[in-house]
């Protein structure tokens, strides 16, 4: 096992095209990493950059207390487990496995050993046999974790492993990542641009926009307490709701967030002093409906029936923007057309600044549900 830091990394292509941005970033020994962001964000650049397979423009990565800038890919310790399986359709799954080692003169019983209890890691024992074209997507992708695994290695890197398999499978396949994890207390750095897979995968999540990182937590962190607009609006689906507002005082500790034409919401501020607010935003599924005339008035536009809850798209017209709202189990009352008031609670609230960074509130007094 092995941390790791990355010391004003940055990455420049032709000496204009800036693709990561000096960037500081302290990943712990054990630690399951995710990297998310949209295409072209950096994060797989930054991966490569981290297994040695990209240069480093500028900055500094260290494996622990080791320098590793001018350290072959070979010998940095790492394993990189692609979007593709790439595996060799000649050989069979043991000889997939036992490729690197067989290519480093590690002795075959070494290699049969590494291969057998990777194999039982990955519950593949009875494939061993099987030429890469006779597995299914799933099968291929744990051989190809499987060929990490044989290394040994101190820090595992993913990039994408998962988007060329089906929804149901891509599931299944999260589930084994995180035992594997758990299992092998190994480093890992994983690479995706699906809010889910860094959700449910990472202890912490790094969210990365135009080649710097917006924002490092855990995942709740990231959703309940997004540090700007973009990453409010990044994670969750549907996304944060986000509606321009004006903040004007009403009493002691209470305001009103005035939403031009749409009505507006009251708030006390225990848990957030909103004077500087441009921007309100709040989850779908903090929304609740508010009875007439009190709220933020809307038009339903499409009510999409889920089985477990229910997303009610409605238009607010006086800004002609669409918000969404989560409600539990299946919703009868509303109907496409009709005239709908939303309200929320003061703790439930995000405001935003005229730059787009989150206002600071008092994180205690949330109970993050």
């Amino acid at each position: 096992m092995s941390s790791l830091t990355l010391k004003q990394v940055g990455k420049t292509y032709n000496t204009h095209a800036r693709i990561i941005q000096s960037l500081d970033l302290e990943i712990r020994d054990g630690e399951f990493m995710v990297f998310v962001g949209p295409s072209g964000c950096g994060k797989t650049t930054l991966l490569r950059m981290i297994a040695g397979l990209e240069d480093i423009s500028e900055g500094e990565i260290y494996f622990d207390d080791e320098l590793v800038n001018d350290i072959p890919p070979a010998h940095r310790g790492s394993a990189m487990v692609f979007q593709s399986y790439a595996l060799y359709p000649h050989l069979t799954v043991a000889e997939n496995l036992s490729f690197g080692l067989k290519m480093a003169g590690v002795s075959k019983v070494e290699q049969a050993k590494a291969v057998d209890a990777a194999a039982e890691v990955l519950q593949i024992k009875q494939l061993l046999d099987r030429k890469p074209k006779e597995l299914s997507g799933g099968q291929r992708q744990r051989v190809a974790i499987g060929r990490a695994i044989v290394r040994k290695p101190k820090v595992f890197l993913f990039d994408e492993p998962l988007s060329n398999l089906d929804a149901n499978l891509r599931v299944k396949m999260r589930v084994e990542l995180t035992r594997l994890h758990a299992e092998l207390g190994t480093t890992m750095i994983y690479v995706t641009h699906d809010q889910v897979e860094a959700m449910t995968l990472g202890q912490r999540i790094a969210v990365f926009n135009a080649g710097k990182i917006e924002q490092v937590g855990v995942p709740l962190e990231i959703y309940h307490y997004p540090a700007n607009l973009f990453v409010a609006e990044f994670m969750g689906s549907p996304k944060m709701n986000m509606l321009p507002c004006a903040a004007v005082p009403t009493g002691a500790n209470h305001w009103r967030l005035d939403i031009d034409g749409a009505g507006h919401l009251d708030i006390g501020t225990e848990h957030i002093h909103p004077e500087n607010a441009r921007t309100l935003g709040v989850r779908p599924e903090h929304f609740v409906l508010a009875s007439k005339d009190k709220g933020i008035r809307a038009k339903v536009s499409l009510i999409e029936q889920l089985g477990e809850s229910t997303v009610v798209y409605a238009l607010i017209q006086s800004l002609n923007r669409e918000i969404s709202m989560r409600m539990n189990g299946s919703v009868q009352s509303l109907q496409i057309g009709q005239d709908i008031y939303l309200g929320c609670k003061s703790h439930h609230i995000r405001l935003f600044d005229a730059s787009g960074n989150a206002i600071a509130m008092s994180r205690q007094l949330d109970s993050l549900v």
